[in-house]
């Protein structure tokens, strides 16, 4: 008896043993230099349910500005089981995104997307892809594939939401989105197709980012497992292949990465198109709504911004029916100064998460630090809201933008859309979406309701819906053409 005894003892104190040295390794990663200050938290979660914690979108997180001021700009953590670097320092930020091209996602994540996602494969094929990419969404492409269509999606549900006393921002925002993305990428398809791809979006999990690993009843675990994802690539395989058997016609997307324009040659298999595609959805359809949500909000609670766009939206109303016009134009697009000043001001003030993540492909030196390679890096825009570049930061202020090159999307002190090779190519038909729906929303007599708030937990939240009552009393004339 004595002798079970003291072998359960031996094993009990190996393990312990083993499980102590496991959490102090965890705690004291080992670098071949000094690693920046900070905590690793706990094993495997690291401190990724503090970091998480939902605050006030419009401000920086209470978990960021706590390390901020114990560590200093640059402090190692560990969020989603991996090993992390957040920046604040503008200088190292840019500098890591112009020399390191992974995008700095968690292995759980990136396997949401799928092992295979040009996304996040090699340098060459991102490059491939951001050629793609640009083909479609560049002001070429936007001149003349999209804006019209945008236009007309954005008045056609702004007279549904008016008829009906208003509408969510957010999801209509989406089902803009979704409706114009997806004729242009698949073109036209058969209805009950349609109705299927419909369905597979609206029954997304939002907030999939919050916790990533596939966890039965979570997020990612409900993308993985359900209809949001599978159904939703088997159904656009099946459409393509159809199509390509019986000679109709694809979306432009579509023909662009087949080579099919110009006599190009193929440039892209079936499967990795087909995750490209999921990919560029769910990115677009978590970001930009979002935001514009956002941007109604600040509008909706500054009387004066609201004012000033009403009286913008106006004369652009009078110009189109003066002239017989239905449809806006690439030239009233860029001709809306205030609103252009009032999507910069909101992307400013929004961006309360870090707009450059890599991992590190070698290791980097910073002052007496190491960076280790393999480490994901993290650098938020905090410059965004530094008061010796933009006074009361804090403040919702468009006029600060009065004067300046509103087609800016990156300088050191402005990068909502990131920066370096992983630069946003989607940053003009973002701000151009959110350009026309406000454009439209400025036909009426609306404001958003009290109850809503603002938060993040990376990906912004609406806890009580982004609701606007709409009515159809306006000093704009609604004639016939509008």
């Amino acid at each position: 008896m004595v002798e079970v005894y003291e072998f359960w003892t031996i094993i009990v104190t190996l393990v312990v043993v083993k499980l102590c040295h496991w959490i102090y390794k965890w705690r004291n990663p080992t670098s071949n230099g000094k690693l920046p200050p900070g905590s690793m938290g706990f094993p495997i979660i690291g401190e990724t349910l503090e970091f998480m914690k939902p605050h006030d979108a419009f401000q920086l997180a209470t978990f960021l500005t706590k390390k901020i001021l114990r560590y200093g700009p640059v402090f190692r953590t560990s969020l989603f089981g991996a090993r992390v670097i957040i920046s604040t320092d503008i200088g190292l930020n840019m500098e890591i995104a112009k020399t390191n091209h992974a995008p700095g996602a968690p292995k759980s994540l990136a396997r949401f997307f799928g092992e295979n996602n040009l996304f996040v494969k090699s340098k060459e094929s991102h490059k491939h892809v951001r050629n793609l990419t640009s083909q479609f969404l560049g002001s070429q492409g936007l001149r003349l594939r999209m804006i019209q269509d945008i236009d007309s999606l954005a008045r056609t549900h702004m007279e549904l939401g008016a008829k009906n006393g208003g509408l969510d921002i957010k999801e209509t925002s989406s089902k803009i989105l979704i409706e114009c993305l997806a004729k242009k990428v698949m073109g036209d398809m058969e209805p009950h197709a349609a109705k299927e791809l419909t369905q597979c979006w609206r029954g997304f999990p939002r907030g999939w980012f919050r916790f990533s690993w596939s966890i039965p009843g979570n997020g990612v675990y409900r993308m993985l497992k359900a209809c949001a994802r599978n159904q939703m690539m088997n159904l656009l395989k099946e459409t393509v292949l159809k199509k390509r058997a019986s000679g109709e016609e694809l979306g432009e997307f579509f023909k662009i990465i087949f080579g099919e324009t110009e006599g190009g040659s193929e440039k892209m298999s079936i499967e990795n198109a087909i995750e490209y595609i999921f990919t560029f959805f769910v990115i677009a359809n978590e970001t930009t709504p979002g935001v514009l949500a956002a941007t109604v909000k600040l509008i909706n609670d500054n009387p004066k911004v609201k004012q000033e766009l009403q009286r913008e939206h106006k004369r652009i109303f009078q110009d189109k029916t003066e002239k017989d016009e239905a449809d806006l134009t690439w030239e009233d697009y860029k001709s809306m100064t205030f609103t252009q000043m009032v999507i910069n001001e909101s992307l400013r003030i929004t961006s309360t998460v870090p707009t450059m993540l890599r991992i590190v492909e070698h290791e980097t030196h910073v002052g007496d630090y190491t960076i280790p390679a393999g480490w994901i890096f993290m650098g938020f825009p905090s410059v965004h809201f530094n008061p010796e570049k933009y006074e009361d930061p804090l403040a919702f202020n468009p006029w600060r933008w009065e004067g300046k090159d509103l087609s800016v999307i990156l300088s050191r002190t402005y990068m909502p859309f990131g920066a370096g090779s992983r630069l946003c190519l989607g940053a003009e038909f973002a701000k151009m979406q959110m350009a026309i729906f406000i454009h439209h929303l400025c036909r009426y007599t609306w404001s958003m309701t009290t109850e809503t708030k603002v938060l993040r937990r990376f990906i912004l939240m609406f806890p009580c819906g982004s609701d606007v009552q709409i009515s159809e009393d306006t000093e704009v004339d609604n004639s016939a053409v509008y």
